[in-house]
């Protein structure tokens, strides 16, 4: 177990996909894959150098957490060490690897990171924002590396080698993925929003993120029950898919880490709603540095108040 992975959920293999491959294939790097989610892809790759497990979200996962012996351990998941999910009483290093390109400072609770030994890091606003936490909170210096963002190139790929021209034609189609909370996009002006599309003649794709489907089950079963037999209305369910992305004219979003993917792969529109901001620190003016998903927005998009 020199070097372990571990998935909340099939969400988490567009990230971890292009790390494991690379170490599989150029260093052939022996891999211990562990998933909370059967429908996970992780589980199902055809590699002999991947040995995976099936662990679920109960008692074993939390007592594997406490008891592995591992040389590296990488996760998406923030807070390790503040809830139930603790380091390992051995010596493991424990990496970071982001799942959106969005700010450490607002959108994360404090101390999100303080148990990792190492960060990868999605761009220069990451390092920044990590130093001046640790600055500020006298907290010892991470490994911090300049690793990019994978989903992003996976995106730059697909659009290289395939060719995706719109699947209808006439009105533009548009693609509405918000991030998600009790201000988010969906939970607050949802259905409005479809309907107004769609009564304009839009082709409409509701693209909502996993958590809202989570905790907001009323709000996407009504946005279902209302528009699922609109000959123009799409509902897709994952967001490991690039079709809608690729496929869209134009997107529709909140303060939503999918916003950067879209205009920095693919050079497209992206008009936000200003609902209330996505707040997770209330401290984060403290750092004194602006979050990217705040200054970015006027740069990819326009803004709607």
């Amino acid at each position: 177990r020199e070097i372990v992975f571990y998935s909340e959920g099939s969400n988490d293999w567009v990230h971890f996909e292009p790390v494991i491959k690379h170490l599989n294939q150029t260093y052939q790097c022996i891999i211990c894959y562990l998933s909370s989610s059967p429908d996970d892809p992780g589980l199902h790759t055809n590699s002999p150098n991947i040995f995976q497990f099936l662990i679920g979200k109960g008692t074993i996962r939390t007592f594997l957490f406490r008891k592995i012996q591992a040389g590296v351990f990488v996760m998406t998941m923030p807070d390790l060490g503040t809830y139930y999910l603790k380091r390992s009483v051995h010596p493991v290093h424990y990496v970071y690897l982001f799942h959106n390109m969005v700010s450490t400072h607002m959108t994360f609770k404090p101390g999100a990171f303080d148990h990792f030994d190492t960060i990868f890091c999605v761009g220069p606003h990451h390092i920044d924002e990590i130093r001046k936490t640790e600055y500020l909170n006298g907290l010892p210096k991470k490994q911090l590396f300049k690793h990019g963002y994978g989903r992003l190139d996976s995106i730059l790929k697909e659009l290289k080698n395939h060719h995706h021209p719109p699947s209808n034609k006439g009105k533009p189609k548009i693609l509405i993925a918000p991030s998600w909370g009790k201000h988010g996009l969906l939970e607050t002006k949802g259905e409005e929003l479809v309907e107004i599309l769609l009564n304009a003649g839009f082709n409409v794709v509701v693209r909502p993120h996993p958590e809202t489907t989570k905790h907001s089950p009323k709000v996407i079963n009504s946005i279902q029950k209302r528009f699922s037999n609109h000959p123009n209305f799409v509902f897709e369910g994952t967001i490991t898919s690039l079709k809608s992305l690729l496929q869209s004219d134009l997107m529709i979003s909140d303060w939503s880490g999918v916003a950067m993917e879209y205009a920095f792969g693919l050079e497209k529109p992206v008009l936000f709603i200003d609902v209330p901001r996505k707040v997770n620190n209330p401290n984060y003016t403290k750092i004194d540095i602006v979050p990217i998903e705040e200054f970015i927005r006027h740069e990819i998009g326009y803004i709607l108040p």
